[in-house]
């Protein structure tokens, strides 16, 4: 059997090696694929949902979602390092803890990855044309599909491009706001609103604007000396994530106050309005849909890669496992994954669709928390506390949420246990 640099079992060789996908990003890119799926899935998805779940404490909300999203992200980047294949905690638990553990992670992943496309999609629609919002977000799902489909690193091009410009109008927004006269540094303070519960919850909601730093833990076949560019690449975009959702929250809260930030419908375009600046409202909202196409587009690439490593391994149809020969993507993957979130962003509601990936995402990072606590290297002792604060972190978020995501997402990951059982029942030798 192979050996993992950390020591752990690496895959078992196989006669017939699946072709590779081609290494080209650095540790720029990598970051910059994190940052288009934590900047658009946040700041324009998950503000208002978690300021009506917590009301005034919804900063305290924030720092609890980063402090549990830290663990995870020092856990995934030591797993990434050690196991540099695509597939995530898929591949982590699978390698670490047992083939049905690692089944359940990609089953949690894929499934609460692909309503966070389809409520990127929705925040596409919503923005650019309420009256026809699910047309346009089957439009979008389409075009950014088709993106992917001609590599990894033209799809890095344009995510830089859509986060430099993001960056540059949630900045223009932020100066704008706090220098208004509309500012109430007041509005900051947790008031008579605050609850525990509200916080887990509303900490719960916004882990899934933290989660995007798995696209990078996904594409570690694609990074060029992964063992070096993921540990630093991981912690440095979820750094950066946090300041800006940071930055944001502040402003908004202290014109909008926790009452106002949780009924807005669009929360950045009032807090905007509020400020009084001329285009700044449209700026926002064209902001708004560049961050979510660029969100949609690094969620995609990351579930059609833990596609990819569940297909390879026969947990989905082994024909999803093709690369194409001449771009080097997973491209049946990719069209297979495109024309799900299509049909679901036609249907879906983008504040459900919201909570049920929050559930899957917590459980697929309690498992990659879980697969950290077996890593034995020098630090262990230290990164054994982080994993498992990240653990007992992810649990507690997810049994915070709505119940009807608990029990949606229940359901989902018990069909995905029922499928493994059926799989090895079938291929149990006579």
């Amino acid at each position: 059997m192979d050996r993992a640099p950390d020591g752990g079992a690496g895959p078992l060789s196989r006669r017939d090696t699946p072709p590779r996908l081609r290494r080209r990003l650095g540790l720029f890119d990598a970051v910059v694929v994190g940052l288009g799926a934590m900047l658009g899935a946040g700041v324009f998805a998950a503000l208002a949902p978690a300021a009506r779940a917590a009301g005034s404490g919804l900063l305290s909300g924030l720092a609890l979602a980063a402090a549990v999203a830290y663990c995870n992200a020092m856990s995934s980047a030591r797993l990434a390092a050690v196991h540099p294949a695509s597939g995530g905690a898929y591949v982590y638990g699978r390698e670490r803890l047992g083939p049905f553990w690692g089944h359940l992670a990609g089953w949690a992943f894929v499934s609460g990855k692909t309503a966070s496309c389809a409520a990127m999609a929705l925040t596409v629609g919503s923005y650019a044309w309420p009256a026809h919002a699910h047309a346009v977000a089957v439009a979008a799902v389409v075009a950014v599909t088709a993106v992917n489909h001609t590599g990894v690193r033209k799809s890095a091009w344009f995510t830089r491009a859509v986060v430099a410009l993001v960056l540059a109008v949630l900045a223009a927004l932020v100066t704008a706001v706090l220098t208004s006269e509309g500012v109430r540094a007041q509005r900051l303070a947790p008031g008579p609103d605050f609850t525990v519960t509200g916080t887990l919850q509303a900490a719960g909601l916004l882990f899934f604007a933290f989660a995007g730093y798995a696209r990078i833990a996904t594409l570690g076949e694609e990074v060029r000396d992964p063992a070096r560019v993921l540990p630093r690449a991981v912690p440095l975009a979820l750094g950066i994530t946090l300041a800006v959702y940071a930055a944001v929250a502040v402003a908004a809260l202290s014109v909008l106050g926790g009452e106002g930030l949780a009924h807005a419908a669009a929360p950045l375009t009032r807090a905007a309005r509020t400020a009084g600046v001329p285009g700044l409202e449209q700026a926002v909202r064209a902001g708004a849909v560049v961050a979510a196409l660029g969100a949609l587009l690094t969620l995609l690439l990351g579930v059609s890669r833990t596609v990819l490593a569940m297909a390879r391994d026969r947990h989905l149809p082994h024909a999803l496992a093709a690369v194409h020969p001449r771009f080097r993507v997973p491209h049946r993957a990719g069209l297979a994954v495109g024309a799900v979130v299509a049909v679901a962003a036609a249907t879906a509601d983008v504040r459900g669709a919201i909570g049920f990936s929050s559930f899957g995402v917590l459980v697929y990072y309690a498992i990659a928390n879980a697969a950290a606590w077996t890593l034995t290297s020098a630090g262990a002792a230290y990164r054994r506390v982080l994993a498992g604060c990240g653990l007992a972190g992810c649990l507690a978020l997810a049994f915070a949420l709505p119940g009807s995501s608990l029990l949606s997402g229940a359901a989902v990951l018990a069909a995905g246990a029922a499928v493994f059982a059926v799989r090895r029942l079938r291929h149990r030798p006579a």
